[in-house]
């Protein structure tokens, strides 16, 4: 939604906020997740604005809040209400004001370490008991510096100084983080700088109505827990898709010519660009993949990348749409090439006319609205959290080959006309196993992507994963499949529930990058042998219809599977028996 996006009018979002809830609430596919809020301060403006944030990003919460300032007996103490409600999230919606141990400028050394010990272990007690009671993903705000210093500029560095204090507190909390999944920062230290510090902490909202932040702050700190939570759940954005002329350099390569561009080190303008680009190339670490949309001739084009002092290269980019068609058409069929959805792109595009265009044809995708001023370019693009980080992977790392790699491949299919024979020229090998630590990060990332294979919509979280691979009463197994143009890493999960001699397919999920490659014939073996080495006689099998799996339908059907039953809203069961003379599936991954 346009008011929804970066930058916003955080006072226009606050006025409005019933009428934007109820167009929201309107959109389809949108999925439940219960969220608890516990609060060191006021939060109810918090959470109503939050829950907009979400609802945008189809995400329809479901929150429990504490009373005030009960964050920590909510979770350390019996609360029925809160084991029933079953959180999938916990948000402990700190600050500065909940911290009660500060040093004093009399204070030793050894009293300012007690000090700082005992906030800290307070915390991490209740993120230990929180994580093993309710065994959901943890946010945790850290702490935003005070409103004032009293050791002024020495009060940064003396460890009497409330500054000092809290950074030490900050560094603490950043340390558990890095030694626990599943336990997420939500950094309001460097929103409140961002938003300005003074206004962020101004005391009249704390003392009227016990507010940690001005209320016009709010819409952007609910903005930014509604991005972790989002890349939590796997609605991250996956595609930074980018024109060329004004965008990435400076001028109209087909009329001034490559030599005359604007980008290097010679003018500002010039080095306004190149800081674009090493921005967005710096993306590709993360795993975001890279695509040109540009209405040009497509040799005259690639010489801009092709200058010794542009940072972007041609082959930084896993697919490149240059020429006359409308960009709009451009984006949906690039995303039909890497086997993604529309909306798993973000069109960034200097030209407003160009951003409509895009914004009206295709429904979902991001356009944030850069300008035309490339120094707001990196800001609007970061602050938009399209890409925000939680889990970290080395297929993250990965990505951009992977998917180059696909394109390969789609070149190479095109070069056969018996589609087996194109799938033996693959020379594709799969690894088939148990859950292994390595790959817990990954196995949780693609468990909570909104997947076009996922037959059963279930959620896991890391934590969950991990209780489910000690537990006899679960089979589960990741699939990895390489062939002769590169690894395209963990890309199938399914977690199998035992029951009796039955084996309940709880999820079964399959990266999009591996469609019709025989990956999913090869799992339904590993899975079989499987239940046949735990006397397993049945799998039942469960399809749950959403608007982006039908394509998995009848896999059931096609993997031998008898339809048990079907309800009116088209959830499907269906069953297998196991026989002793079952024939493997999979013809085309050595395995």
């Amino acid at each position: 939604m346009k008011e929804l996006e970066y930058p916003f009018d955080g006072d226009e979002i606050i006025k409005k906020k019933k009428g934007i809830k109820k167009v929201l609430l309107g959109q389809e596919g949108l999925m439940p997740l219960k969220i608890a809020v516990l609060g060191g301060a006021t939060t109810n403006d918090i959470v109503k604005v939050t829950e907009l944030f979400l609802l945008d990003n189809k995400i329809k919460p479901i929150f429990y809040e504490s009373e005030y300032n009960r964050y920590y007996e909510d979770v350390m103490f019996e609360n029925e209400e809160l084991e029933e409600f079953k959180p999938e999230i916990i948000f402990f919606c700190t600050c500065n004001r909940n911290i009660t141990a500060w040093p004093d400028v009399t204070d030793g050394l050894p009293d300012i370490e007690k000090k700082l010990d005992y906030e800290y272990l307070r915390l991490e007690e209740m993120w230990n008991r929180t994580a093993e009671k309710y065994r959901c993903p943890i946010i945790q705000n850290n702490f935003e510096y005070p409103f004032y210093r009293l050791l002024g500029n020495r009060d940064s560095w003396d460890k009497r100084g409330r500054v000092n204090f809290i950074c030490r507190l900050n560094g603490k909390i950043n340390e558990y983080a890095e030694n626990h999944s599943n336990f997420f920062v939500h950094d309001i230290n460097y929103e409140s700088a961002s938003y300005g510090l003074e206004k962020w902490s101004d005391p009249f909202y704390w003392h009227m109505y016990k507010y940690a932040l001005c209320v016009p702050a709010i819409p952007y700190f609910s903005f930014n827990v509604a991005n972790i939570i989002k890349s939590v759940m796997g609605r991250n954005k996956k595609v930074l898709m980018l024109d060329m002329d004004n965008t990435l350099w400076g001028g109209v390569i087909g009329d001034d010519g490559e030599d005359n561009i604007e980008i290097g080190q010679e003018t500002p303008i010039g080095q306004t660009y190149s800081e674009f680009q090493e921005y967005v190339k710096s993306l590709k670490n993360i795993g975001v993949l890279l695509a040109v949309n540009s209405k040009n001739d497509e040799a005259t084009a690639l010489k801009g990348l092709e200058r010794p002092d542009s940072v972007l290269k041609s082959d930084d980019f896993v697919i490149k749409k240059i020429n006359w068609m409308p960009k709009s058409e451009n984006l949906v069929s690039a995303a039909e090439e890497l086997n993604l959805l529309p909306e798993s792109v973000v069109f960034a595009d200097d030209n407003p006319a160009e951003r409509e265009i895009v914004r009206s044809n295709v429904p979902g995708a991001a356009v944030p609205e850069i300008g035309d001023r490339p120094e707001s370019f990196i800001r609007i693009i970061d602050r938009s959290g399209f890409f925000e980080v939680t889990n970290f992977s080395e297929d993250d790392i990965s990505r951009n080959r992977m998917y180059a790699d696909n394109v390969k491949r789609s070149v190479s299919r095109n070069a056969f006309t018996d589609y087996g024979e194109y799938l033996k020229s693959l020379e594709m090998k799969g690894e088939i196993q148990h859950f292994v630590s390595a790959y817990m990060s990954r196995i949780s990332q693609l468990t909570n992507k909104s997947n076009q294979f996922n037959l059963t919509t279930k959620r896991y979280t890391q934590s969950e994963i991990e209780e489910a691979e000690k537990d006899d009463g679960y089979i589960t197994l990741y699939g990895k499949l390489d062939d002769k143009f590169g690894s395209n890493g963990v890309v199938s999960v399914v977690i199998g529930q035992i029951r009796e001699k039955e084996c309940h397919i709880d999820l079964w999920i399959m990266s999009c990058r591996v469609l019709k490659r025989d990956m999913e014939y090869a799992m339904m073996d590993a899975l079989v042998k499987e239940c046949m080495k735990r006397g397993i006689s049945r799998i039942r099998g469960y399809y749950y219809p959403t608007a982006k799996n039908a394509m998995v339908r009848d896999l059931y059907g096609e993997l031998g599977f008898e339809k048990l039953s079907e309800d009116p809203d088209g959830n499907t069961v269906w069953d297998f028996e196991i026989k002793d003379d079952y024939i493997r599936k999979n013809r085309y991954i050595e395995v």
